[in-house]
């Protein structure tokens, strides 16, 4: 049987697996969804991005888990693929859905789109926290309205650190066994960091043809992919 532990992007809670969980569980597997300290319903502690590695490792030795396939959404590919390699032999394989990969010394904000500067100005502009999407901001990622709507009410501010404080890595990410889910509506190619990661061995590639939250606008396709990586 293998245990998934699977890691919400920014804003979101354990909820936004909410319909991955039950065909993984129908499968005979382990599923495991997580929210990270200081958001959702843990909003109230504090927490760094050395907090939210923590979480995920403090979660599979709690339970004593193994043959773990630990999945990662957006911004939680960075303490996800941290956590990977400090949870040694518990670990079967990473999966990174749509998501930022961690860089030794890098910080989530390092690589963002419209500059680090950018972003910590939005986060201080509101007290400490990186503000959740709007509804329109959801346009063309192949989500009903109804699922807008769900996201955008059960999203929380994150927190500041998660998103400066620097990864650190002990090995090379391309050493893990990992599967990188590309949601083709969020663009058709993976980042460059995470193409140079994909000429590794131990890595590959899934595609997916729908937006940047396939937990809501695919479930059952992405169940059917992550059970498909238990049994590589």
């Amino acid at each position: 049987m293998t245990e998934f532990v699977m890691v919400p992007g920014a804003w979101l809670g354990s909820w936004a697996w909410s319909d991955v969980v039950p065909e993984l569980r129908a499968a005979g597997h382990g599923a495991h969804p997580l929210t990270l300290s200081g958001l959702a319903d843990r909003q109230s502690l504090p927490a760094g991005q050395q907090t939210h590695v923590q979480d995920i490792v403090d979660e599979i030795e709690h339970h004593d888990l193994r043959d773990v396939v630990l999945v990662g959404h957006s911004y939680s590919g960075i303490p996800v693929g941290q956590a990977a390699e400090r949870i040694g032999d518990r670990l079967t394989r990473v999966v990174f859905v749509d998501s930022n990969v961690p860089a030794d010394g890098e910080s989530f904000a390092s690589a963002w789109w419209q500059g680090t500067a950018a972003l910590i100005a939005s986060i201080e502009e509101n007290g400490g926290f990186w503000m959740p999407l709007t509804a329109p901001d959801y346009a063309g990622q192949d989500l009903t309205d109804e699922q807008i709507e769900r996201i955008v009410s059960g999203s929380t501010p994150h927190p500041r650190a998660s998103l400066t404080e620097p990864a650190a890595l002990t090995r090379p990410l391309t050493d893990l066994p990992a599967t990188y889910i590309k949601c083709l509506l969020d663009g058709d190619q993976p980042s460059d960091d995470v193409a140079k990661l994909l000429t590794s061995e131990h890595w590959q590639l899934v595609t997916m043809n729908t937006g940047h939250w396939p937990m809501f606008s695919q479930p059952r396709e992405l169940a059917r992919i992550l059970l498909a990586t238990a049994a590589t």
